[in-house]
Formats: structure tokens, C-alpha cells, sequence
């Protein structure tokens, strides 16, 4: 469950833009704010099931708009080579070869 919190707030960073205000007061309020779908639901006058069918549906467009344009798949990739490089400098003998292969792998991903 954590790993899917985790995994939709990052979602949410990348695309919250293309979600509606609707959208982004209700994902913001579940998963940022940690209110229920009961306050959510008593906030906006609605019931818990339109908040819970919101929040699902948005949810499903945040995976699908992943699907499309990778922007988190992306970033964890970025993330992971740059630890990479990291390590590679902080050996006494960095080796050039290893550097030059991180960068090239962080050049294919834009």
C-alpha cells in the first residue's frame, strides 16, 4: 500500500497540471493531506462513493498519462545513474570508461 501511495503522489507531481482543479483538490486532500474520503466527501457536499469514483478514475488517467509520456519511469532512471556516478567518483580511481558509459545511458533518456 505504501508503495502505491508513494508511486501515485509521484505521479501526481509529474501531472497534476493536466488534471482538473476537481482533481487536484481531491488527490491532493487523500493522498497529500491524508484526509478521508468521508472529510473529502463532507468538504465538497458529494458522497463518499463520488469521492472514492473520482479519486480512481484519477488514478487511472495519472497511470495512463505515465504510459504515454514516462516522465516518472524517466526520473527513476535519472535517479539510479546519477547514484551510479556517484559511487563511480567516490572511488579512489574513478574509472573515465564507467562515467562516460553513465552519461551516455542519461543522454538516450531525453
Amino acid at each position: 500500500m505504501l508503495e502505491k501511495t508513494t508511486r501515485i503522489n509521484y505521479l501526481y507531481d509529474f501531472y497534476q497540471s493536466l488534471l482538473t482543479p476537481k482533481q487536484q483538490s481531491y488527490m491532493s486532500l487523500y493522498y497529500l493531506d491524508d484526509f478521508s474520503l468521508g472529510e473529502i466527501a463532507d468538504e465538497y457536499g458529494v458522497s463518499r462513493q463520488a469521492v472514492y469514483d473520482n479519486i480512481k478514475r484519477t488514478e487511472a488517467m495519472l497511470e495512463e498519462y505515465e504510459e504515454k509520456l514516462l516522465l516518472f519511469d524517466k526520473f527513476q532512471k535519472r535517479s539510479k545513474l546519477l547514484n551510479e556516478i556517484k559511487v563511480v567518483l567516490d572511488k579512489d580511481a574513478p574509472s573515465k570508461q564507467a562515467l562516460l558509459e553513465a552519461i551516455a545511458e542519461l543522454e538516450k533518456l531525453d
